[in-house]
């Protein structure tokens, strides 16, 4: 729980407030961007919530803060409502793509998704990536069908993962997936599906996994339906450029690689860029190429 002793003075005054515990992830950047904002190296409130709207992003930030920073003085039925309304769906509704919220302090704040499928077998549910582990959450994927996979797009976001593969487990056989490359120590050596090489990797009919080394070796993404493209650290869209960028700064492998890894993508038709941090960014499959393109320009260039 956020620490209103702890209030930084930054905050403007009101009902929300975030505490010094904050890492400065940026998720309660995308999430209500009309209450949060960067201050001084930190997360704050530079505008309290003026319509249902704003102060329900505002509260799904609170519940996806990885460190607990964000606090809400006036309670209401709203808190609970907007904390039983994850996993929260995105993109087209007939898609079945969820935020699963609740984000994890050792993947630094990365967002977890979740895709929701049905295969004449039963469920064919894919958890990319892993939220923190919270009981609730579990228990809601659980009722839908677990994870047939969880997909691990990089070493860094795998967070709760295998309590999350633990709760999973009564219903049959998860499998989690992450590349040999990332997998250098114990317990990723002994997931079930351990990816080799750099050609993409065929899952099953509409889902595909991309190697993408650069942020890390064993960097991959995802992309579901020649649609949706799960893109962990490897891509993301920056609400201030306007534009879909990379971390150079937090490349802990090879940016010069990370780049070749991006003109991979152009092979790839897709129309929204979900990511492990940023925001969601959605257009059609012509821009999105466009926009990629614009992209790896200014990765030559930075």
């Amino acid at each position: 729980m956020a620490d209103l002793k702890k209030t930084r003075e930054q905050n403007k005054e009101g009902a929300f407030f975030v505490d010094s515990s904050c890492i400065d992830c940026g998720t309660c950047y995308w999430m209500a961007p009309d209450t949060f904002v960067n201050k001084d190296g930190q997360s704050a409130v530079f505008q309290q919530p003026s319509s249902l709207n704003e102060a329900t992003s505002a509260l799904r930030a609170l519940y996806s803060c990885p460190t607990f920073s964000i606090g809400h003085k006036d309670k209401s039925p709203l808190d609970k409502e907007v904390e039983a309304s994850f996993p929260f769906p995105i993109g087209d509704p007939k898609d079945f793509i969820y935020l699963t919220g609740f984000h994890a302090e050792n993947s630094f704040g990365a967002t977890s998704y979740f895709i929701e499928r049905k295969g004449p077998e039963g469920p064919k549910n894919i958890l990319v990536d892993s939220p923190r582990f919270f009981s609730k959450m579990a228990k809601k994927l659980y009722d839908r069908g677990g994870a047939l996979y969880q997909f691990l797009t990089h070493r860094d976001d795998i967070a709760d993962t295998d309590r999350y593969f633990k709760a999973f487990s009564p219903l049959g056989k998860t499998k989690r997936i992450i590349h040999q490359d990332d997998a250098t120590k114990d317990p990723l050596k002994s997931y079930e599906i351990i990816l080799k090489g750099f050609e993409p990797y065929q899952l099953d009919s509409e889902t595909v996994i991309i190697p993408v080394p650069g942020h890390t070796r064993g960097s991959c993404v995802l992309l579901y339906k020649n649609k949706y493209l799960f893109t962990g650290d490897h891509l993301a869209y920056s609400l201030k450029l306007k534009q879909l960028i990379a971390f150079k700064r937090a490349c802990w492998y090879d940016f010069n690689i990370q780049i070749e890894s991006m003109k991979k993508l152009l092979d790839f038709s897709f129309s929204y860029i979900l990511p492990g941090h940023g925001a969601p960014f959605g257009t059609t499959q012509e821009k999105m190429k466009k926009e990629l393109e614009k992209c790896i320009q200014w990765m030559e260039s930075s």
